[in-house]
Parts: structure tokens; sequence; C-alpha cells
């Protein structure tokens, strides 16, 4: 029994070496590949011919790349020309009459302007043509025909002199109100300052400076400033003479809101410091 053991692994090591040695190919089937490698090696390669063929057809295809490109920026160029005139137009004006529905009213103030203009140029055409007559009759003839005027449609020197004298008569007439006004804006302003006691004199557009008969300095005044229209409310601005009232301003303008009142008792205080010292 051991000996048939010893015997059968003994036939295992031989029966692998047959089946590897099996697996490999033989002499001629080796022979036969060596064959077909020189035959492939000795055939011409399909690539070589159609290589040419391929780069032409690429350099084709480029330039007609590079035409569309060229065609393709005519046409944005064409494209941006278009556009600008469109909105050229549309700020003149002009506009799609399949979307845009204009009303056209019967007494069109333009059109009636338009019809004007052109009646007032008929007419200076019609003076031109006839002063140019008229200049081509004083050409020719040597003497100057008597009714001038009357031809030539101006006025004739009576008429001249006679309205020179009503012109004359006119400006005599504003000078003498210009001097009546001036006398009675005095007299009215005199009259204030008696009555009131103090001056008013306008300094700019709606600043008035008000200056009291019994101020100890000439500097001392108030100047108000008109907020309100025409003048309904007025406005206490700051000076150096106002600076020195605070009382007063703090009780009557701020709390009573009364510039009279203020203007009252300004008089007063200023007044009895007269009369005082």
């Amino acid at each position: 029994h051991c000996a048939r053991e010893q015997s059968r692994e003994a036939g295992r090591p031989g029966r692998e070496v047959t089946e590897n040695a099996a697996s490999w190919p033989s002499s001629s089937d080796t022979g036969k590949l060596e064959m077909e490698l020189k035959m492939l090696k000795s055939q011409p390669s399909c690539a070589e011919p159609s290589f040419p063929f391929c780069r032409e057809e690429v350099d084709s295809l480029r330039l007609k790349v590079e035409e569309l490109e060229r065609e393709r920026s005519r046409l944005e160029q064409e494209n941006t020309t278009l556009e600008m005139q469109l909105e050229r137009r549309a700020l003149q004006g002009d506009y799609d009459q399949s979307k845009t529905k204009v009303l056209h009213m019967t007494l069109n103030p333009t059109s009636v302007a338009k019809q004007r203009q052109r009646e007032e140029r008929d007419r200076l055409q019609e003076e031109c043509e006839r002063l140019r007559g008229l200049l081509l009759t004083l050409e020719r003839s040597s003497s100057v025909p008597t009714d001038l005027e009357a031809v030539a449609g101006l006025p004739s020197s009576k008429e001249v002199a006679e309205l020179r004298k009503q012109v004359e008569s006119a400006e005599l007439k504003n000078q003498r109100l210009k001097e009546v006004f001036q006398s009675k804006i005095q007299e009215f302003r005199k009259a204030c300052y008696t009555l009131t006691g103090y001056q008013v004199d306008v300094t700019t557009e709606g600043q008035y400076r008000l200056t009291s008969q019994y101020a100890e300095h000439k500097a001392d005044c108030l100047v108000f400033k008109a907020t309100g229209p025409s003048g309904s409310k007025m406005q206490l601005l700051e000076t150096e003479f106002s600076r020195s009232v605070p009382e007063l301003i703090e009780l009557h303008l701020l709390q009573q809101d009364s510039i009279p009142a203020f203007l009252s008792s300004l008089t007063l205080e200023l007044f009895s410091r007269q009369t005082t010292a």
C-alpha cells in the first residue's frame, strides 16, 4: 500500500509538466506567426497616403471658418449701424405707423404757428418786391418824386413830427409821475417814522432794517426777513443790537409771538434809557 502511494505521488509532477508543455505553441505555430509579422511589416501603411488628403480638408475648413467669421463681423457692424439709425430717427420723432397711432387736433397750435409763419413770410416777400420796384424807379429817374412817402408807404414828415411830440409828452408825464411817486414815498416813510418811531429801509429782497428814533447809536438796528407770501410772516435776524435785548425777544417773540408788542416794548425801553440818563 505504501509503495502504491509513493508511485502515485511520483507520477503527479510528470503530469503537470506534460500539461504545461501542451499549452505552449508548437514550432510550426511560431513559424506561422513570424511569417504573418513579416507580411504586415512589408505592407505599406494606409495612414500615409490619407494624411495629405486630411490636411487639405482641414485647411479648407479653416478657410471657411475664417470667411464665416468675417461675414459675422460685417453683419454685426451693419446691425449696430442700423440700431443707431433707428435710435436717431426715434429721437427725431419718427415712429412705426403699423404700431403707433397719432391723433391730430383740428386746431393744432403747431399748424397754426406754421401757417402764420408762412403768411408773414409771404407778406415780407411782397414788401421786399415792392421796395425793389421803388428802388429801381428811383435809380432810373433823375428826380425824386414829391409823393415818395406815399409811394413807399412811409409816414410823412408831418406825421413824424407829430409822433415825436407825442413821445416827448409821454416821457414828460412819466417823469412827473416818478417825481410824484418819490415824493409820496418819502412822505409815507416820514409818517411811519413819526407814528411808530422806526425808520424802515429795504436792504435786500425781502429784508427790512428797522432803526428806532431812540437808538443810542446809529448802528443799533433790527433786521427782519419776510418768510411768508407777501410779507405775511417775519423772522428776526440776529444782529449785535438784537443780542442786547434777549429778555424782550424771549417774552414777546418766542412766548407771545407778537412783533408789534416786541417793537413797542423796545421803544419804551429805549425811551426810558434816554429819559433816565
